[in-house]
């Protein structure tokens, strides 16, 4: 049976201003570069009774990956105020979506000269299961990569890896990078207990410093270091950290059936989130 997340196609929409439903959202430019050559960035938070969770350090990244695009930031102000209207308008929302992208552009890389484009969203929350089973894919992140550490729209191979993910049963993948040391999922980040010890990928390794993943490593006692692929064998336990998932334990690495899902560390590192989420929704 395939394991993935449940996604459900109701929420709100906010395009430059404009309120409206997500299935009849209207105001985006086929030309928006965006859509043509994935020019744009973006951040996905969950969202707690109403508010969006560590929307400032959404925002602060939001903010350095547009600068590292060379495209001029969103208005933080702006962006709230959207966050607000849309979370207004779907009380029910579980998810949250900020888009910036560079704006209307020509058919090609070359970037247009007009002002960008906004777009908030929401929806419904993501039901994971209760452990996953995570694919090592034979696609690579390059990272020396002009893209490494930005959250952009150009998530193509993210995709094609996810859908490899699904076809071996899986609700992730992992990449390695260009060494062949492990990297990141398509939307996680992932940590391991080796030897005792909780490591997980430094950002050299060109994984993108995740929200949750940054949370973490100010809560606990965590190790940054190269991981081999192959330390899944030696490891006690693992678990993916996301906006979506929080904490997930990892059960099965492929063929690989971990001995502890979730084990003892997983479980403190799922205490420690949820302690930290009812201390502050924007911590």
């Amino acid at each position: 049976m395939l394991e993935s997340a449940t996604h459900h196609s109701t929420g709100a929409c906010w395009v430059d201003g404009l309120l409206q439903s997500p299935g009849t959202a209207s105001g985006i430019s086929p030309l928006d570069h965006a859509i043509v050559v994935g020019d744009g960035v973006f951040e996905t938070m969950k969202v707690v009774d109403g508010t969006a969770f560590a929307l400032t350090r959404h925002l602060r990244r939001l903010r350095f990956s547009a600068e590292g695009m060379g495209m001029l930031p969103a208005d933080d102000d702006r962006v709230r105020d959207a966050v607000a209207a849309v979370l207004d308008a779907d009380p029910a929302a579980g998810k949250l979506r900020i888009t910036w992208s560079s704006g209307v552009g020509p058919l090609g890389s070359s970037r247009g000269d007009g002002p960008g484009t906004l777009i908030v969203a929401t929806e419904p929350g993501s039901t994971w299961p209760a452990d996953e089973a995570v694919h090592l894919c034979r696609w690579t992140r390059n990272e020396h990569g002009a893209l490494v550490g930005l959250k952009t729209t150009s998530y193509a191979e993210n995709v094609i890896a996810l859908e490899a993910a699904h076809a071996h049963g899986c609700s992730e993948a992992l990449f390695a990078n260009t060494a062949g040391d492990l990297c990141e999922g398509t939307g996680t980040n992932v940590f391991l207990v080796v030897d005792d010890e909780l490591v997980t990928p430094p950002l050299s390794s060109g994984c993108l410093a995740g929200v949750t993943r940054e949370l973490l490593l100010e809560e606990m006692a965590v190790t940054e270091r190269q991981v081999d692929p192959d330390e899944f064998a030696r490891a006690s336990e693992a678990f993916l950290t996301s906006t979506t998932r929080d904490v997930s334990a990892i059960a099965r690495v492929d063929d690989l059936v971990l001995p502890e899902a979730p084990g003892p560390v997983t479980v403190a590192a799922q205490a420690v989130f949820a302690d930290l989420c009812t201390r502050s929704l924007d911590p």
